[in-house]
């Protein structure tokens, strides 16, 4: 499975964004090889609308089955939903720390958005 972690730095040891629609970057990492890249998400960081879906629809077509992330607002979470993502929240640290909380099962998928929009 490829899962798409929001991250402040393009590598597997920066920390992971609080924020899905408006974090700097998204690392995708495919779970079976461990293989990944950094995928810039500038242009979302201060769109004044839409900053979720349109994050949501590029960590879709980067082909992600789940999203790790601090917290995802509600269009975010519905456009994620829509399309099968499994969705973590409430993460901190590295994406590798995330990445091996997932492996172990450490995390929990939401049901719901954690935030308002626009946050």
């Amino acid at each position: 499975m490829k899962i798409a972690i929001s991250s402040q730095g393009k590598e597997i040891n920066s920390r992971v964004d609080p924020r899905f629609g408006r974090g700097k970057y998204f690392i995708l990492i495919d779970s079976d090889t461990g293989a990944f890249s950094a995928h810039d998400n500038s242009q979302n960081l201060n769109a004044l609308q839409g900053a979720g879906i349109q994050a949501a629809r590029n960590v879709t077509d980067l082909g992600a089955g789940a999203v790790i992330t601090g917290n995802v607002g509600p269009k975010a979470f519905a456009a994620l939903e829509a399309a099968g993502v499994e969705i973590y929240t409430g993460v901190s640290g590295t994406v590798q720390e995330a990445l091996a909380d997932f492996r172990a099962g450490k995390l929990s998928r939401v049901a719901k958005a954690t935030v308002e929009g626009h946050w």
